[in-house]
């Protein structure tokens, strides 16, 4: 599936917990990640059946500067895509982000090092965006 931001076939379908369903906008199941612009995008029947999300992403396919983890990778991911919309979505990034502190990472140096790894670009202003995360957090 092509990404709906920059048009990148290069995406990773996965499966979505239920916790983190109320915080994706069309309540999906599973999400693509697009590697390049990391915009997230709902997977579905209704959206296309052929997808296939993976029970055990390879995040690295990102970049190494992404959490390996999933229960650390997926909040941050769901953040970075709903802070095109801070004002809207304050409360589920604060609690996504703090989601990904009590599993164990640090969400502001993961920012950090993807603002810093070439091959990513992505679609919001994460240089911007990570001072007001870092405002939500503390």
């Amino acid at each position: 599936m092509a990404c709906s931001a920059c048009g990148s076939d290069a995406t990773i379908a996965l499966s979505l917990s239920a916790e983190y369903r109320d915080d994706e906008p069309s309540n999906a199941t599973a999400i693509t990640v697009c590697t390049r612009c990391l915009t997230v995008d709902p997977v579905g029947n209704d959206v296309d059946p052929a997808i296939e999300p993976d029970d055990d992403p390879d995040f690295s396919r990102i970049s190494d500067a992404l959490p390996t983890r999933p229960e650390r990778a997926v909040p941050l991911l769901l953040a970075i895509d709903l802070s095109s919309s801070l004002a809207t979505n304050r409360a589920a990034i604060e609690s996504l982000l703090e989601d990904v502190e009590r599993a164990g990472t640090d969400p502001l140096l993961a920012i950090d090092r993807l603002i810093d790894d070439p091959t990513v670009e992505p679609a919001v202003d994460l240089e911007r965006r990570r001072h007001q995360f870092e405002q939500l957090l503390y």
